[in-house]
C-alpha cells in the first residue's frame, strides 16, 4: 500500500481525476491510494479512471454489506441500494430456522453471500446464465468461506430451471430493470458494465413478469419474492405480483427515499 498520507501523491491523483471530470476526485484519489501498492500504480488507475473506467473494475473490489467482493468486467458492480433488499430479506426470515432461498441473476452473489453471513443455517442457491459473472460468483463464494452457497449456472428466464426448485421459503432477485430508453442514455462508467445484467426490455419489466410467472410455483405456500425495482417500477411491479397470487404485497424505500424494492407472499399455489 503507498502512504496514503503523501499530501502530495494525493493531490497529484485528485488533479488527474478532476481533469477527467471525476465529480468525487478527491475522495476517490485517496481510495485508490488506499488499494494500490505504488505510486506508480495509483497514478495509471488514476489515468484510467479518469476516462470513466469505473473505479470498482480498476481495484478489482468493492464493498457491499461490510463485505468485499472481487468484481471486474462481465459482472455487475454492487451497489448500496441493492443493501435495501437484502434488510428486506433479512427482516422478514428471522422466524425461520432453516430458509430454503434462491438468489436469481445472482451476478456477483453479492445478495447470496449477504445472506449467507447473516443465515449461516439457511440453504441460498445463486442462479446466473452469465459465464464472466458466474466466475466472480464462485471466485467470492470462495472468498468468504460460504458453505451454505450453491451456485447454479442457468437461465432463470427456462421453466426447466424453476421447476428444478419447490418448496422455497424465499426468492430474492435484483433483475435487470432498466428501460430501452435507459439504455440509450446510460452514464458513460455503466456503458462498460454488461448489458444483460442491465436490460430488462422496452418497458424494463420483462424479468419480473416471467420470474414471477415462471417461479411461483417453486414456492412454498406462503414463501416470499423480494425484488429489487426501478425507483419508478413499484405501482408496475406490484400489479405483477398481484395478478401471479401475491398477496401483502409491499413497497420498501431506500436511505434516499427512493422506492427500491416490492416484497410479496404466495397466497396459493396452484
Amino acid at each position: 500500500m503507498v502512504n496514503t498520507h503523501d499530501p502530495e501523491l494525493l493531490r497529484q491523483l485528485t488533479a488527474i481525476l478532476a481533469a477527467g471530470g471525476i465529480e468525487d476526485a478527491s475522495l476517490e484519489a485517496k481510495w485508490i491510494a488506499e488499494d494500490t501498492e505504488t505510486p506508480a500504480q495509483a497514478e495509471e488507475i488514476a489515468k484510467r479512471r479518469a476516462k470513466h473506467e469505473p473505479l470498482q473494475y480498476l481495484l478489482g473490489a468493492w464493498e457491499f454489506y461490510g463485505l468485499k467482493f472481487a468484481v471486474g468486467g462481465g459482472v455487475l458492480i454492487p451497489r448500496a441500494d441493492t443493501e435495501t433488499l437484502v434488510d428486506a430479506v433479512l427482516s422478514r426470515v428471522k422466524s425461520i430456522k432453516q430458509p430454503r432461498i434462491a438468489d436469481l441473476c445472482t451476478g456477483s452473489a453479492c445478495i447470496a453471500l449477504a445472506l449467507a453471513a447473516h443465515l449461516p443455517a439457511a440453504e441460498i442457491t445463486g442462479i446466473e446464465l452469465n459465464s464472466p459473472a458466474m466466475a466472480y460468483a464462485q471466485k467470492n463464494r470462495t472468498l468468504h468461506h460460504a458453505e451454505n452457497v450453491q451456485l447454479l449456472q442457468a437461465d432463470v428466464l427456462d421453466p426447466q430451471t424453476a421447476a428444478a426448485f419447490s418448496g422455497l421459503d424465499v426468492i430474492v432477485s435484483n433483475p435487470p430493470y432498466l428501460t430501452a430508453e435507459d439504455m440509450a442514455h446510460l452514464q458513460e462508467e455503466v456503458r462498460y458494465e454488461p448489458a444483460a445484467a442491465l436490460d430488462g426490455g422496452e418497458d424494463g419489466l420483462h424479468f419480473y413478469r416471467e420470474i414471477t410467472k415462471i417461479w411461483r410455483g417453486a414456492l412454498k405456500n406462503g414463501g416470499l419474492l423480494a425484488f429489487e425495482i426501478g425507483c419508478t417500477q413499484a405501482e408496475a411491479v406490484t400489479a405483477i405480483l398481484t395478478g401471479n397470487g401475491f398477496t401483502g404485497i409491499e413497497t420498501v424505500k431506500d436511505l434516499c427515499g427512493n422506492d427500491r424494492a416490492v416484497l410479496g407472499y404466495l397466497k396459493s399455489v396452484t
